[in-house]
């Protein structure tokens, strides 16, 4: 299988360090998890080649724009990098290639056992599970993205990568930077890599801690906001408000949420987790674990990038981690998991 060299991403920065594309081949066939990227993981021209190519991929670009009232479809495949990089832009750019894609997969026959989403992803998560109206969900996000851009002033928050030492480790260093400030994890990544969040000062002090118990990095991120933080509660709650109106249904498949990195099957479990990840961290080693612990053995990146890929090389090597953004990639897939089910019959 192709390997295919990408840098680790953290909100759009490209940290220096190639991880493999392919974590295993396919070998036994177990279940199948769907997982959905978050912000970071745009960039122009983006699933256009699948949206010119495929109906079902172009029609879900089509309701996009209908719903949001706008082209982000155009944003998608002509726009700048820095357009996408607006908050505002990304969330809904990214939750409209992710389900284009998973419509694609799901027409060729190919639907998972569990589903997750990163973030943001946990919205086109809740699409694929058929929990969520897509109409609603890019709406949603868009909004999502405006509320938590407009949370704290520019330059009141920040965000930082630590690489290198446990989560415990850096939850220390958070602790004794903080100083009467917000400062706390943000993303638990994977055993080597933390995401924090909060005022300025402290993450910055944080990272100097962090530095000192042996951390290989601590880098400040070019981020406009601190997500996943305490400081994020007054978007939290202009969003639950806009949730209370939404309608959510059972879903289709079990999803594992960013915020107890636990199973749910109902609406109102979805519409509660969406609330609540705002200003709490996203779990995502946790919740890839959980997944592996209940039989996923196979999981495939759906949307654009392969930041979650990457992640799944550094949690656990020996499951198979596909991708599908693109033609080839859905091509792969597609002929990796036929084979490696063809060998289980």
């Amino acid at each position: 299988m192709q390997q295919t060299l990408a840098g680790e991403r953290f909100f759009g920065t490209r940290l220096d360090g190639a991880v493999a594309h392919t974590v295993a081949e396919v070998e036994t066939m177990g279940k199948v998890a769907f997982v959905f990227p978050g912000q970071a993981s745009q960039y122009p021209g983006m699933v256009k080649e699948l949206a010119e190519k495929y109906p079902a991929a172009r029609a879900v670009f089509d309701e996009s724009d209908k719903a949001l009232g706008f082209s982000i479809s155009k944003m998608c495949f002509e726009g700048t990098e820095e357009d996408l990089k607006l908050t505002a832009n990304t969330q809904p750019a990214i939750l409209t290639c992710s389900v284009a894609v998973f419509r694609v997969a799901e027409e060729k026959g190919l639907t998972p056992d569990f589903v997750a989403g990163h973030s943001l992803g946990e919205y086109s998560a809740l699409v694929a599970a058929g929990a969520l109206k897509f109409s609603d969900a890019v709406q949603l996000v868009r909004k999502r993205g405006t509320y938590m851009q407009e949370a704290v002033p520019q330059g009141v928050g920040a965000m930082a990568a630590v690489l290198g030492i446990s989560h415990a480790v850096v939850a220390d260093a958070c602790q004794r930077a903080a100083q009467s400030e917000v400062c706390s994890a943000a993303n638990l990544n994977s055993p080597e890599q933390t995401v924090i969040s909060g005022h300025a000062g402290a993450v910055k002090r944080a990272t100097e801690i962090a530095s000192q118990l042996g951390a290989k990095r601590a880098v400040i991120l070019p981020v406009s906001a601190p997500f996943h933080s305490a400081l994020m509660m007054p978007a939290q709650e202009k969003l639950a408000a806009d949730l209370a109106t939404v309608q959510f249904s059972s879903l289709r498949v079990p999803l594992v949420t960013n915020v107890d990195a636990d199973t749910i099957e109902k609406g109102e479990e979805a519409r509660n987790a969406l609330v609540r990840q705002v200003s709490m961290p996203v779990r995502w080693e946790e919740s890839i674990r959980l997944m592996i612990d209940e039989g996923v053995n196979t999981f495939v990146e759906v949307g654009p990038g392969r930041v979650l890929t990457g992640l799944l090389r550094q949690i656990e090597r020996s499951v198979a981690a596909l991708n599908i953004e693109d033609e080839k990639s859905l091509i792969t897939t597609l002929e990796k998991i036929a084979a490696a089910r063809a060998d289980a019959a």
